[in-house]
């Protein structure tokens, strides 16, 4: 009550004083956003050595199982670091190299039946070096020490992962949530690893597996076309003598993976401009759209930043939106249940990770199965989430796209949204906005986007040219054939 009444009166106070601006950033600040993201942070340079040979091995197809996928498949930087589409084909694809938009499921592939293969979107890879506490839409990975600005990393306790759910290290000591995130892709079956190849193993036998194909292990010599490895993790490692086996290890492919991911560091926004003082950084629609977010719903706002908060606009917790569920789902019958299956709390049953909103304007389609085609479709769910429902369009979605138990799979979410919301529990406010202001809160959405991920030449210094390492690398190319 004490932060509402502040707030009203600084409102008030400064609608006279100042110009709008002004009003905006009072309101901003006041709400929890103060300043970069990054401040206070330290990351990596893509220009360094360990980055560079993260990236190199994240658009390697060697690290899946069939050596037909690479984590760049459904996680390109010209695509907003995920791959554009509702929900990702990952292994078995028609055309391996073709990614995005277009991107098929092969008819040969592992049960198919025309639609896609993964069961939710492909969150961005941009930014996840300001997480610190949850990486997955369900947080399946979870920092235990949640220590602000360390992303994940602590040397005092673990990182809990699928691996080892306790808790306990099974993360390298000081190792942080992009390198625990990046051992798991090569281990799902429909992401990389396959159905065909070692169909009962562990997750370690794949990540073993790929360590001995990198390697040239005994058995593995002739698993890769061509084989440069060594020299590139020497040289990551500045360990010009060291061996194979010293060096070309697990610990250091994810920690390389990861500390690419990490520099991948996009917050450069016109918002954050006009935040350090610049007026004219932003529109008057998107500093109207600014004070929509920023305010409460009690305080004539949209309450977005109730969940929307702090300088990367997530909480890194766990809410029930009940968006359309589509896909094939983490049941038999195409259910989602979310975060329920990490935690089995009755409260957690459709709760999804709050996503940052940096960049948002480039990391659709949004929610956990890609259900909303834009941004203003995205503010639309949030207002009225049933009638989102019962007015919900197919029509963007890829042609096979499993959709025939979409209201029977989300009936239930709406049933504990209305549930939560009796119990005080829902921080979904339920709101009247008009299209003036659905347009406004979309206009300063798209006003924190960094410039540079809409610009393929300040990209270029993430995709990597020159050698090919062991000849499997993916060129990405869109449904036209153009290089991505």
């Amino acid at each position: 009550m004490a932060t509402g009444c502040r707030s009203w009166f600084i409102n008030e106070k400064t609608s006279i004083t100042s110009d709008k601006s002004e009003l905006v950033r009072d309101t901003a600040t006041i709400a929890g956003f103060t300043g970069s993201p990054a401040d206070g942070r330290t990351f990596p340079d893509i220009s360094e050595p360990l980055p560079q040979l993260g990236m190199k091995l994240f658009f390697s197809k060697s690290l899946s199982g069939n050596k037909d996928t690479a984590c760049a498949s459904c996680h390109h930087p010209t695509l907003g670091g995920g791959d554009n589409m509702p929900l990702p084909v990952g292994v078995d694809a028609t055309v391996s190299d073709l990614i995005g938009p277009g991107r098929t499921h092969s008819p040969n592939g592992h049960e198919f039946d025309g639609g896609p293969t993964v069961p939710r979107n492909a969150p961005t890879s941009f930014n996840i070096a300001l997480w610190d506490d949850f990486i997955f839409h369900d947080g399946r990975i979870e920092s235990m020490s949640k220590t602000p600005g360390q992303n994940g990393a602590s040397m005092s306790s673990g990182i809990k992962t699928p691996d080892n759910p306790s808790g306990a290290f099974n993360i390298m000591v000081g190792g942080n949530l992009a390198v625990a995130q990046a051992r798991f892709p090569v281990t799902s079956k429909e992401e990389m690893k396959g159905f065909s190849v070692q169909p009962n193993g562990s997750t370690q036998d794949i990540r073993d597996l790929i360590v001995n194909r990198l390697t040239a292990a005994p058995g593995f010599e002739d698993e890769l076309p061509q084989n440069y490895w060594l020299e590139e993790f020497q040289t990551a490692f500045s360990h010009p003598s060291g061996t194979a086996d010293q060096l070309i290890t697990d610990p250091n492919i994810f920690h390389a993976i990861g500390e690419y991911q990490r520099s991948m560091v996009f917050v450069d926004s016109p918002w954050l401009r006009f935040m350090k003082g610049d007026n004219s950084a932003i529109d008057q629609r998107a500093k109207e759209g600014a004070l929509l977010f920023f305010r409460s719903s009690m305080n004539g706002g949209a309450g977005c930043s109730g969940c929307h908060s702090g300088n990367t606009l997530t909480d890194e917790k766990f809410h029930v939106l009940s968006t359309p569920q589509i896909g094939r789902g983490k049941e038999p019958n195409r259910m989602d249940q979310g975060r329920w299956y990490v935690t089995k709390e009755e409260s957690d049953r459709f709760a999804f990770r709050t996503p940052s909103l940096l960049n948002v304007e480039k990391t659709g389609p949004y929610f956990h199965a890609g259900t909303a085609p834009t941004l203003r479709d995205a503010v639309i769910q949030h207002i009225d989430p049933q009638s989102f429902l019962d007015n919900y369009s197919i029509n963007h979605l890829p042609v096979g796209t499993q959709i025939e138990k979409l209201r029977e799979n989300t009936e239930p979410a709406l049933q504990a949204l209305t549930t939560l919301r009796s119990q005080g529990k829902s921080k979904l406010p339920q709101l009247n906005l008009s299209d003036a202001d659905i347009n406004n809160l979309v206009a300063f959405l798209e006003s924190l986007t960094d410039p540079c991920v809409n610009d393929r030449q300040c990209l270029s210094k993430w995709i990597p040219t020159g050698r090919d390492p062991d000849g499997l690398r993916l060129f990405a190319k869109d449904v036209d054939g153009n290089p991505l």
